[in-house]
């Protein structure tokens, strides 16, 4: 599927849809440069899933639970990790593999753990549409 975005508003509701379609056990993959809208976009999803509380990018943290929603949301960002052993001092497979569903930004860096069955969203910045034009493909 691919969509098309014209500002962070539409960036956010189009993830909120995903997020209203989304389901537990399933791992949603981000990637995209910096600057592209990824957190605009994790906060649209955990709008889908009922999650009222103010979603940021767990970048120091590596993980954030947020569990208001009508399932929980595990939602990593893996950018600063050495490697992706570190994800098991975590205990990602819990978390892969529970009863929410997992957005990890970055997840190029984490390949090699990712199980097949997941869902993969590129976010693109196309400037010569508009500053704010996002491409959102999702596989």
């Amino acid at each position: 599927m691919i969509f098309e975005s014209n500002s962070p508003e539409e960036t956010f509701k189009i993830a909120r849809q995903l997020g209203k379609q989304a389901k537990p056990g399933e791992i949603y993959c981000l990637s995209g440069e910096l600057g592209v809208g990824k957190t605009v976009f994790s906060q649209g999803f955990a709008s889908g899933l009922g999650i009222a509380e103010d979603i940021n990018s767990p970048t120091f943290t590596i993980l954030q639970t947020y569990e208001s929603g009508k399932m929980p949301l595990y939602h990593f960002d893996v950018y600063r990790l050495g490697d992706a052993g570190e994800m098991e001092e975590i205990g990602y497979d819990d978390y892969f593999f529970g009863e929410g569903v997992c957005l990890i930004e970055w997840a190029e860096l984490i390949l090699e753990i990712l199980p097949a069955d997941r869902k993969n969203v590129r976010i693109e910045k196309a400037l010569n549409k508009s500053y704010d034009y996002r491409k959102i493909t999702v596989t």
